[in-house]
């Protein structure tokens, strides 16, 4: 193994042999390749207790049986490597272990690149680029497939028996699917456990969201260890609350109101809508139920020429949208919008936007999830004013946080 120390460096240069940062590549590539080989000889030189010749001192029926050729991913790219082996078949390498094709980390840096979005194409190209080989996509498929069985795990993980909010959002996809293209809804719920702490629960791929896969999706929850929901925050879908209490008939249900502004503002002409909003305003806002019912008395009287439909949407919903008043502002704040998904699901969006149309549910599962532990990894602060929160959920729900550790 030959070391480049200043003088091989400067020889090498008058030589003509070393003008360029691909020159330099070339030689770091052969000396990569010449340490591994003297790593690996040296493996084996323990494994049979003597060096190669020193016959004298062996003591084992054990030898050397010649090479065999390898060809190995590194960070200088493919890598030829001499691999020695011995008689008996007993040798198992720890440098460059028997199957392993890969010493460079490469497969990391695919699931990172695939995890924030980068198409097939895009990590095709950054490979070649920086290491000299081409990835194919089917090389690329096989690695990324290899996170499925983590995906299980994670999917299937045993959850915490009580959380003090849910929120349960979908986020719709076009996948193929026998031959055509579907829209396909990602189910996701997100809770905050008795810490403070977020995470995700779960994803759940399937078709277009309803209420009756909503329920499938809650009865995994309980399955999984949930024993208790205080509060699940949801948008409008028909069903959704029927769904909740299907399965944990004590939680409170909380509409969004970010949901239900958007759908009265859909109904409004585009003149009216500042206006309309600031009246809208006034009900939300209010700092209590009686107070809030007397505003949208007013917004009533007012627009209900126009936007009668608008209107009687607050009204039909009232008792899920005006669960938030019963608790201080603290809580208000945590429950009355869904933005903490409204910004997960942002991040997946921005993530999945090269994607037009996913090939399979796996494909679209993997991205998810690997997005997902992306996103989670900056979840490692508790909830903004948590301790207070908590001890204003412990006068709320004192008979439903009896005996848990908090």
């Amino acid at each position: 193994m030959k070391l480049f120390d200043k003088k091989t460096i400067r020889d090498l240069m008058k030589q003509g042999k070393l003008k360029d940062a691909k020159d330099i590549s070339t030689l770091l590539k052969e000396q990569f390749a010449d340490i591994i080989e003297e790593m690996l000889e040296a493996e084996l030189d323990e494994e049979l207790g003597y060096t190669k010749y020193d016959y004298k001192n062996k003591e084992t029926s054990n030898s050397r049986n010649g090479k065999r050729k390898k060809t190995v991913m590194s960070e200088y790219g493919e890598l030829d490597i001499d691999v020695p082996r011995d008689r008996d078949s007993e040798f198992e390498p720890v440098v460059v272990k028997k199957n392993q094709t890969d010493i460079s980390g490469i497969e990391d840096q695919i699931l990172g690149m695939y995890a924030k979005g980068m198409t097939v194409r895009d990590i095709q190209d950054h490979i070649e680029n920086i290491y000299g080989f081409e990835a194919s996509p089917a090389l690329i498929s096989r690695i990324t497939d290899k996170i499925l069985p983590l995906v299980g795990e994670w999917q299937n993980r045993p959850l915490e028996s009580i959380y003090c909010h849910v929120i349960m959002d979908a986020v719709h996809y076009k996948v193929r699917q026998e031959g055509r293209i579907i829209n396909k809804a990602a189910y996701v719920a997100i809770g905050t456990n008795l810490d403070g702490m977020k995470e995700v629960l779960g994803i759940w791929v399937g078709e277009n969201e309803s209420s009756k896969y909503w329920l499938k999706v809650i009865t995994e929850l309980k399955n999984r260890g949930v024993e208790d929901i205080l509060i699940a925050s949801i948008d409008g879908l028909a069903g959704f609350s029927d769904a909740i209490k299907a399965v944990f008939p004590e939680t409170e249900v909380q509409r969004c109101i970010i949901h239900q502004i958007r759908n009265s503002t859909k109904y409004l002409s585009y003149k009216d809508r500042k206006s309309f909003c600031s009246d809208l305003k006034n009900v939300y806002q209010a700092s209590t139920e009686s107070e809030a019912l007397q505003q949208l008395d007013l917004l009533e009287d007012k627009w209900r020429d126009r936007y009668l439909i608008a209107v009687k949407s607050w009204r039909n919903n009232w008792e899920e949208i005006s669960a938030f008043f019963k608790y201080p502002p603290e809580i208000r704040k945590m429950i009355y919008t869904t933005n903490a998904i409204e910004s997960y699901n942002r991040q997946l969006r921005k993530v999945t936007k090269s994607k037009s149309v996913f090939p399979t549910d796996e494909s679209l599962m993997k991205m998810l999830y690997l997005a997902t532990m992306d996103i989670q990894k900056k979840w490692t602060q508790r909830y903004r004013g948590w301790s207070m929160i908590l001890a204003q959920l412990s006068i709320h729900f004192e008979d439903r946080l009896q005996g848990y550790d908090y």
